[in-house]
């Protein structure tokens, strides 16, 4: 096993673009990394770096404890999973998995051994006689798989490897890939745009945009302690409700559009850096969860807005409302990625199924106030202690 370690590492490219900019990143052994962030932000380039397919411009790259900079990917004893499955079609499953031991000339008997272990850790011991285009989707994956694992290398690097595969099966390949992952107990690199599959695979999550590290921290940590607006945007599904707001003078309210939500003591308590904003601008975050209708003679600070639209999912209702109050949207948060404020107030809230909510009709919620998140309008930061 081995630690891999990205020490202010700069990846600029002959034209002048900068694709990696100062990343600095350790991982543990036997650590699973995901790292994260929307098309274009850096993540892939530098899980390439990693593997020796693309130059580092400056910074220092360990694997082991060793520089690496200058090896090559095969000397760098890391095996790469690929979201295409790069599968040779006229070689059977045990073929395909064995196919990195035979260059390196190992023994029939070994590589056989080898083999046959490597597709029992997989569930793939039925079909290692069988060509690829005789295995569904996620077989091929974890042929591919297979043929990394197989070599037994020190770090396992992943590049959106279920990317190619339909939303069911993907599902299923999550809990798969960890399955396999904790078994081999190998630092794996895993990038993937999707931040549903980062938050529920990754034992920390290496949130990027714009070729910048935002944040690093474990899946519930992002979620629930955001560094910044686009951590807040872009971790969560649906995404976080972010409005321009304003606190009160003596800091125990906020005001929303003409709502006004009092923030009780504990709040105040957890983001001590509030006080030093007491009546000027804030950014509020409110999770979609955190605003649940409220009942008759609920209690607590409540928001009420005008019912939109209504998406019924069985265990839950998604409910798109509009409050009168500036949105903030964050890139990561839309599919535009644009970094602007919106004059209309949408949002949107999780409520229980059985709640009666009628499209065009008002509707309030009650807003768990311990879930309230609040940023700087000006660098958006956000504003914890």
């Amino acid at each position: 096993m081995a630690t891999v370690s990205l020490d202010h590492i700069d990846k600029v490219y002959s034209n002048g673009f900068q694709a990696v900019s100062d990343l600095s990143l350790d991982i543990s052994e036997g650590e699973f990394m995901v790292l994260v962030g929307p098309s274009g932000c850096g993540k892939t380039t530098a899980l390439r770096m990693v593997a020796g397919l693309e130059e580092i411009t400056s910074g220092t790259l360990r694997i082991g404890g060793k520089v690496v900079n200058g090896q090559t990917p095969r000397e760098r004893d890391i095996a790469m999973v690929f979201q295409n499955y790069a599968l040779y079609p006229h070689m059977t499953v045990a073929a395909n998995i064995g196919y990195g031991l035979k260059l390196r000339k190992l023994p029939k008997d070994q590589i056989a051994a080898k083999v046959t272990e490597t597709a029992e850790i997989l569930g793939l011991s039925p079909w290692l006689d069988r060509k690829p285009g005789q295995l569904s989707g996620g077989q091929r994956q974890r042929v591919a798989m297979g043929r990394a694992i197989v070599r037994e290398p020190s770090v396992f690097l992943m590049d959106e490897p279920l990317s190619n595969l339909d939303a069911k099966l993907r599902v299923q390949m999550r809990a798969e890939v960890q399955r396999i992952q904790r078994r081999i107990n190998v630092a794996t690199i895993y990038v993937t745009h999707d931040q549903v599959e980062a938050m529920t695979m990754g034992d920390r999550v290496a949130v990027m945009r714009s070729g910048v590290l935002q944040q690093v921290d474990t899946p519930q940590h992002l979620y629930n302690h955001p560094d910044n607006l686009f951590v807040a945007a872009f971790i969560g599904s649906p995404a976080m409700n972010l409005y321009e707001a304003s606190l009160s003078q003596d800091a125990s309210t906020v005001r929303l559009g003409s709502q006004d939500l009092e923030l009780p003591q504990q709040v105040r308590e957890a983001h001590p850096a509030l006080a030093a904003y007491a009546g000027q601008k804030i950014i509020l975050g409110l999770r979609p969860e955190h605003l649940p209708a409220a009942g008759h003679g609920a209690a607590g600070p409540a928001l009420t807005g005008t019912v939109d639209l209504v998406e019924a999912l069985g265990s839950e209702l998604i409910v798109h409302f509009t409050i009168e109050a500036r949105r903030v949207w964050a890139e990561g948060a839309t599919s535009d990625d644009q970094d602007a404020t919106a004059e209309s107030g949408e949002g949107v809230a999780r409520v229980d199924p059985a709640a009666k909510v009628t499209v065009g009709e008002k509707i309030t919620f009650a807003v768990n106030a311990a879930g309230m998140q609040f940023f700087d309008p000006a660098s958006g930061a956000g504003i914890w202690r």
